[in-house]
C-alpha cells in the first residue's frame, strides 16, 4: 500500500474513533463511515479474481497422508515468481522442484518470523503502557509446541 494512502487510513481510523467514541472497531462499520466521508471505495474485484482467491484459499487446505508415517502434509505450496510478492504459482509438493520448495518454505518462515517479531513489539508496548497490569509474556521459541503436537498426534519424524 502506498505511504500516503496508509497515512490517510490512519487518519480515517482516528477520526472514526473520535467521532463515534468507540475503541473497538468493526471494519465494515469503518468502511461505511469512510464512504460517508467521501472515501472512494476500491473497484469491485472481478468474478475471476474472486474465484482465484477462493481457489488459493482452498489449495492451502488440501492435505494428504504420508504413506510411511501417516502424517498429514499440505499438498499445494505457493511460490512467488517476483520479488514484490505480487504474483505466485502453486505447486504440488510431490511434484515440486527443490528450488520451488526452498523458495516457498523460506517465504512461509519469513511470515512466521515477521508475525512473532510484531507480536513481541506489540506486547512490549502494551506491557510498558500498562505498568500496573501483570505483563503479558509470550514464548517465541515454538519448538516445544511443535514437538508436543507431534507427540500428541503420534507422528514420528524421520530426518
Amino acid at each position: 500500500m502506498k505511504q500516503n494512502k496508509t497515512k490517510e487510513i490512519r487518519y480515517l481510523i482516528e477520526l472514526y474513533k473520535k467521532e463515534t467514541g468507540r475503541s473497538e472497531i468493526d471494519m465494515k462499520e469503518l468502511a461505511s463511515f469512510a464512504i460517508s466521508k467521501g472515501w472512494d471505495p476500491p473497484k469491485p474485484i472481478t468474478a475471476e479474481e474472486r474465484l482465484a482467491k477462493e481457489l488459493a484459499r482452498a489449495a492451502r487446505e488440501v492435505t494428504r497422508s504420508d504413506k510411511e508415517t501417516g502424517q498429514h502434509y499440505r499438498v499445494y505450496h505457493a511460490v512467488k515468481f517476483d520479488q514484490s510478492g505480487q504474483g505466485s504459482f502453486w505447486v504440488d509438493i510431490d511434484e515440486a522442484k527443490r528450488p520451488h520448495m526452498i523458495k516457498s518454505a523460506y517465504a512461509r518462515r519469513e511470515q512466521v518470523v515477521g508475525d512473532m517479531l510484531q507480536l513481541t513489539l506489540d506486547l512490549d508496548h502494551w506491557n510498558r503502557v500498562n505498568p500496573n497490569e501483570e505483563p503479558i509474556i509470550i514464548e517465541t521459541d515454538v519448538t516445544p509446541d511443535i514437538e508436543e503436537r507431534l507427540a500428541f498426534s503420534g507422528t514420528v519424524i524421520i530426518r
